[in-house]
């Protein structure tokens, strides 16, 4: 599909979904991929429609700001204000949450939510393509992106990285959900809008991923393990030596849910947690009936009567450190 063709389908998808109702299944969504109830339950009913496809706030390592601190935390989502609100409220009042997505019609619902919830100072909202986005250059602190890129046309996908290379200080990190292609797509799979809406058709190797990365200057923590208990059920989550970051981990048991949710306190990462190595990815798998359900419907659709999307593709974790000034 051309890069037109994408974005009006991305578009119309997209929008339909912010002037649905929101979905039943959307808590149990995002408390399968860790958000806790607590958190579900501090934002505006409407921000969660279920599109993510993991917690990126689980491994983004947010804290409160202070007057001397401050942190910017820019969040690429295809939500109405989802994480936005969350970062939001784990910054406090001298950090600042700007949210960025495309769609008119996600836009309006995210500014509707804000209002509802009392107009928090800290929060804004920006129109733009995560390739081109109206901000100036580095004055991010963290930039959080929950299951967006792979919307991105594949000729565009580089110019996200540099993008996130731009708008971040130096030092500062990236933090994303993600759905990453397991191995080469059937053709079938590949050319179909019902797949590319539901953000796996787009999706790309996470060996491309590792690449931008390091070509935009971004490197990985090797950061140590605070707790062995997390590390041992959630092991990509908790960014441990290399080696242990691209195991899978199911993500629909209580368990290894509870689990999860634990990893921002309990396994954070910083500075001082370890040394730089290359970007690295971790994987995190849900069950394809949560998955399916994330796109409201759209599995559907799709006529793979005898392909298991979990064959071809999952939900990944990305954490990457930009170094220098570049």
């Amino acid at each position: 599909m051309d890069s037109t063709n994408v974005y009006k389908q991305v578009q119309d998808h997209y929008g339909s979904l912010a002037r649905a109702e929101k979905p039943s299944y959307s808590g149990a969504i995002a408390q399968a991929f860790g958000y806790t109830e607590e958190e579900l339950n501090s934002i505006p009913r409407d921000a969660n429609l279920g599109l993510g496809c993991g917690n990126p706030l689980a491994i983004a390592s947010l804290q409160e700001a202070s007057f001397i601190d401050s942190q910017l935390i820019q969040t690429w989502t295809n939500g109405a204000g989802f994480d936005v609100f969350l970062v939001a409220k784990k910054v406090g009042p001298k950090g600042r949450a700007i949210g960025v997505d495309m769609n008119k019609d996600m836009l309006a619902r995210a500014h509707d939510n804000h209002a509802k919830s009392g107009g928090a100072e800290n929060v804004s909202f920006v129109e733009g393509q995560i390739t081109s986005i109206p901000i100036e250059d580095g004055i991010a602190d963290c930039i959080i992106s929950n299951c967006v890129t792979n919307l991105v046309p594949e000729a565009e996908k580089p110019a996200v990285f540099t993008e996130m290379a731009r708008l971040l200080k130096p030092g500062g990190r990236v933090a994303i959900s993600d759905i990453l292609a397991r191995k080469p797509f059937p053709t079938e799979l590949r050319e179909s809008v019902a797949a590319y809406v539901g953000c796996v058709a787009g999706c790309g190797p996470k060996e491309d991923y590792e690449r931008l990365l390091a070509e935009n200057g971004f490197r990985a923590y090797e950061g140590k393990q605070e707790n062995e208990d997390v590390a041992n059920c959630c092991s990509s989550l908790a960014i441990g030596a290399a080696s242990e970051m691209v195991r899978e981990t199911p993500c629909c048991s209580e368990k290894v849910t509870n689990c999860c949710s634990k990893t921002s306190s309990q396994a954070s990462i910083s500075e001082h947690a370890g040394s730089i190595s290359t970007p690295e990815v971790a994987e995190v798998s849900c069950c394809s009936e949560l998955r399916s359900k994330t796109h409201s419907g759209v599995a559907a659709s799709w006529s793979f009567a005898d392909i298991d999307i979990n064959e071809w593709a999952g939900s990944f974790k990305i954490f990457a450190v930009k170094i220098g000034n570049s």
